[in-house]
């Protein structure tokens, strides 16, 4: 019976193969799944952490080491941008004119995230698809000032961050919408209709 059992052991060496890349296949696609970044991320009714009661973020980054966007429906205000830019140190910087702000998170609400269309960038500047970028330095505050900056824009102060696999756990307990973002609806549209226009466009449902 040797010969019976050689072959079940070559049988078997050729079956690994496709059994491992198998197995393998399906591990990367439980660690991996579908990234968010670009698109619009809306409380959902069941949402229970009031800082993002009625929240919609565009998701600025989302990967294996985390995810962090910024929410587009809390403004704060007008302020003026000579006052903003003293805040920042560049007390010496001549500016006229107010400018919209927005509490873009709970995570270091001192920190400003200026959301932007792609025709503008500079070094720092974060890529998020081909619609819309996102720049974390006075130095695009300073360019709006001097009328160089993005044409379409939405200065935030502080983002939303998850840690790794924290926001797919949410996602899972059904207290987040996904949708397609649009720049009307990010830069324009009326900020107390954004909840309701982006739940229109949402692809989950609970």
């Amino acid at each position: 019976m040797p010969h019976i059992a050689a072959r079940y052991v070559i049988l078997a060496l050729l079956v690994a193969p496709a059994t491992l890349l198998a197995a393998a296949s399906t591990l990367a696609e439980t660690a991996a799944p579908p990234s968010l970044k670009g698109q619009l991320l809306i409380a959902t009714p069941a949402m229970r952490d009031t800082r993002f009661d009625r929240a919609v973020i565009l998701m600025v980054r989302h990967d294996i080491d985390g995810a962090m966007g910024i929410v587009i429906n809390r403004p704060l205000g007008e302020k003026p941008l000579a006052e903003i830019l003293a805040a920042f140190g560049a007390k010496d910087m001549a500016a006229t004119g107010n400018v919209r702000v927005f509490l873009g998170g709970p995570v270091q609400p001192e920190v400003s995230f200026v959301i932007h269309g792609v025709d503008y960038r500079r070094p720092e500047t974060l890529e998020v698809d081909a619609r819309f970028a996102a720049t974390p330095s006075r130095e695009v505050l300073r360019d709006i000032a001097g009328n160089s900056g993005p044409m379409k824009r939405l200065i935030a102060f502080g983002y939303a961050g998850w840690a790794p696999g924290q926001l797919d756990g949410e996602l899972a307990r059904n207290v987040w919408y996904t949708a397609p973002a649009d720049p009307a609806l990010v830069f324009d549209d009326d900020r107390d209709k954004v909840w309701e226009h982006a739940t229109a466009r949402r692809t989950q449902d609970l």
